[in-house]
């Protein structure tokens, strides 16, 4: 093989390669390759679980749930949509503050599901922002009576269903 077509498949396995790597773990702020996120302080209650791709060619749904809010709603206007019917706000003031949009579309549902008093406004103050608390930890702080632990999981999974839906 000649060097500029050895150069040109080494570019494109590098192309092709690096989505993959970056869903192995190499998120900012250490999140596990579990399906941890950047907020996750350690406990079991994640605010966004998928590394799976589930989408269109352009956009999989693990960027979907690890890219900043604001990237993703400035071009999908499904899951803002989404947002805005769960929050009853613009979907970009809703989800500023949080570190990817995971994240925000769990602690609507949370807020939803539960009836939080102060709604998604209350959840969001636990959960976004500098000194942000766990899915769980909010929970177990603003409806102490529920099992924190099942309602993080099942909003993660509601989050996660919808941004499935919203990238097809």
């Amino acid at each position: 093989m000649n060097p500029v077509r050895l150069s040109l498949l080494a570019l494109l396995m590098l192309a092709v390669a690096t989505p993959a790597l970056a869903q192995r773990g190499g998120h900012p702020g250490g999140g596990p390759a579990t399906g941890g996120t950047p907020g996750d302080r350690g406990s079991s209650d994640n605010h966004g679980s998928a590394t799976t791709s589930g989408g269109n060619s352009s956009t999989s749904h693990a960027d979907l749930m690890h890219a900043t809010p604001g990237d993703v709603l400035s071009h999908n206007t499904a899951i803002a949509g989404k947002i805005q019917a769960l929050t009853g706000q613009d979907a970009r003031t809703a989800c500023s503050g949080f570190k990817n949009l995971g994240q925000c579309v769990a602690a609507a549902h949370v807020a939803k599901n539960l009836s939080i008093p102060g709604g998604f406004a209350a959840v969001k103050a636990k959960t976004a922002g500098s000194g942000a608390l766990s899915l769980g930890k909010a929970i177990e702080q603003l409806a102490p009576d529920a099992n924190a632990k099942a309602e993080s999981k099942k909003a993660n999974k509601q989050a996660e269903q919808d941004l499935n839906d919203s990238s097809l």
